[in-house]
């Protein structure tokens, strides 16, 4: 075993702050490894007497943030140095170093899920990629406020940090179902790295709200989608197309947006949508009704492959002009809400809300609804899933469509 020693150096130049290595001693050969830590002689005594800044000096964050971070690593060199004795007849101090090395350098935080992103585009799984980004920027931001110096890497996801950052999405004003979608995100980062033998479990969610509460109602009742319908928005052009995708939307069973915007021509065939859901990869079939076709033809066909007129051949790929185009008609349904005294925001989701509470008005099954809307990720759901005729998901529609 190798022993691991924190030193510190004077700076040769007077008033200057020193730095901060570790000297790695494994068989009497020692090899120093400078950290990018900088510290005057006073901070440093601080470190060693493990004080705590009193917060007067302008430098009280920053060097607390250092003498967290040469703590952490510090830990986690002494963990190289425990696996390496475990692993390996043989090693030496060099072996420690170039594994410090590229742990700091593949497996911080940032990077890796970043890497986990990518896998993601690459994928056409656009929506999960969003969510991932948009953790990995209010985890950054956390960083950034609380520990500036400190390079995060996967292993500082530890019981600590999660209920620290917990407590720093509170003090922000995030609502509890938005700091518990954070831990989920944060949550699968986690378990995903020790599927790939990153790091050991040590279960450091447990203590934090990873639940889903209650939120406000986005389903609108048969009544409002009907006078949503026969709005006459024939003046503009813009808002009618953004009624109609809300439309089609709630004639396929409440088909997510992105699902929408990547159907093709090939996918309508013999008098059905046949699909696969983007973000769960399952297989979804929907009878094409006259109300579905009745939008169609009020378009030009699409001159890419694409079944409706949201994307275009030049961008089809491009999430960024999916979400763009997504954000328009958001916008415009928000418009279309308020002529039609809507009484809450109105997106493209709440056409997904509303087929389902629909559904469950007609008093069709929750299995059946389930299917009908591509719902795979609860136990009882999949059960049902492969029991049910897709003809029982298309008399439901039947049965909502007619009630408009």
């Amino acid at each position: 075993m190798a022993s691991i020693q924190v030193k510190f150096r004077k700076s040769s130049v007077a008033g200057q702050p020193g730095s901060v290595y570790y000297l790695i001693i494994h068989n009497s050969k020692v090899k120093r490894l400078t950290s990018h830590y900088r510290l005057y002689p006073d901070e440093w005594n601080d470190f060693i007497n493990k004080t705590t800044q009193s917060g007067i000096s302008s430098r009280a964050k920053i060097v607390s943030s250092i003498i967290f971070a040469i703590e952490i690593e510090q830990k986690r060199l002494s963990l190289i140095n425990e696996i390496l004795s475990t692993k390996r007849d043989k090693f030496n101090s060099d072996d420690i170093i170039n594994e410090f090395k590229t742990f700091i350098s593949n497996y911080s935080i940032k990077t890796y899920m970043e890497s986990l992103i990518e896998q993601m585009i690459q994928n056409y799984k656009y929506r999960t990629a969003q969510n991932y980004k948009s953790t990995l920027n209010s985890f950054s931001h956390f960083i950034q406020e609380k520990y500036p110096m400190l390079n995060a890497t996967i292993d500082f996801l530890t019981s600590e940090t999660i209920q620290n950052y917990e407590t720093w999405l509170r003090m922000k004003g995030i609502t509890p179902n938005t700091s518990s979608f954070y831990m989920r995100i944060l949550r699968a980062v986690y378990n995903r790295a020790v599927d790939d033998q990153i790091i050991f479990s040590k279960n450091p969610f447990k203590h934090v709200y990873t639940g889903v509460d209650k939120t406000t109602k986005r389903a609108l009742p048969l009544r409002l989608i009907s006078k949503i319908k026969h709005l006459d928005l024939s003046g503009n052009h813009s808002l009618d197309m953004a009624r109609d995708m809300f439309m089609m939307s709630f004639y396929l069973r409440g088909m997510s947006f992105i699902d929408m915007a990547y159907l093709k021509y090939s996918d309508n065939r013999n008098g059905y949508i046949v699909y696969r859901r983007r973000k769960t990869g399952q297989k979804l079939t929907i009878k094409w009704t006259q109300e579905m076709q009745k939008i169609i033809d009020k378009y030009p066909r699409n001159q890419s492959d694409y079944l409706l007129p949201i994307l275009g051949q030049e961008n089809s790929q491009d999430y960024n002009a999916y979400r763009n185009v997504g954000s328009r008609i958001n916008r415009n349904l928000k418009t279309i809400g308020r002529l039609a005294n809507i009484p809450q925001a109105l997106t493209l989701y709440v056409a997904r809300h509303s087929w389902a509470s629909a559904a469950q008005s007609k008093g069709i099954p929750v299995s059946v609804i389930s299917q009908g809307m591509g719902h795979d990720s609860e136990l009882t759901t999949r059960i049902y899933l492969s029991s049910l005729d897709t003809s029982i998901v298309d008399k439901a529609n039947s049965v909502i469509l007619k009630s408009l």
